[in-house]
């Protein structure tokens, strides 16, 4: 199946580079979603620095460090099915991109396991924070709150993400693209990449503060 040329434009490397350019344009925006909060981690661990330490430690640094490998690993695969589909080589690039929709289900079971260790510890939000151990210190809840928060809305895309990937898998796997027509693969994996990117600044942010 060849790429289609929409009527307005000219020629089809013109509407490739249109295409580019407008999911880079909507990267950017993500960029920029994630950017607010972390300039809001930056503010808050400013003003409470020990409480922000104490506060990391009660995160599992093994299952954060596995799901960083997980994450790595599915945006490998990803990059590999645009190489193969370049190739023509088509239903190989959509058994990579399954592997990668797996790994995001991984990823997603690995913070699931997380999060119901905070729910259990009382290493809740706002004011459902009850712990302990952390209760009279300042700025404890506003750690859990930002880890909530950025992890959830990370763990959003990564959704987002796996359903955009397993519908582009299911037309490689029927064979839909070959050297002259990869654009769908090549965008969707740069949407996995920014994935995988925000989490790469996610896991020292909380994991190794």
């Amino acid at each position: 199946m060849e790429a289609r040329l929409a009527h307005h434009f000219r020629a089809i490397e013109t509407q490739r580079q249109a295409e580019r350019l407008g999911m880079w344009l909507f990267l950017a925006t993500e960029v920029l979603l994630f950017a607010g909060l972390f300039c809001g981690y930056t503010l808050y661990r400013f003003l409470y620095p020990d409480t922000f330490h104490l506060a990391s430690g009660h995160l599992d640094v093994g299952l954060g460090t596995v799901n960083t490998v997980v994450l790595i690993s599915s945006s490998l695969t990803v990059a590999l099915a645009h190489h193969f589909a370049r190739q023509g080589r088509s239903r190989l690039a959509g058994a990579l991109l399954f592997v990668s929709v797996l790994a995001g289900l991984a990823f997603l079971g690995i913070k699931a396991v997380e999060y119901g260790h905070k729910f259990e510890e009382g290493l809740l939000p706002g004011r459902y924070f009850h712990n302990e151990e952390l209760g009279g210190a300042p700025g404890a809840s506003m750690f859990f709150t930002l880890y909530f928060l950025t992890t959830g809305l990370h763990a959003f895309h990564v959704m987002i993400g796996m359903g955009v990937l397993t519908w582009i898998g299911a037309r490689a796997w029927r064979g839909e693209f070959h050297e002259n027509h990869t654009m769908p693969v090549e965008l969707s994996g740069l949407y996995w990449h920014l994935v995988d990117l925000v989490w790469i600044f996610l896991y020292p942010l909380l994991y190794l503060v």
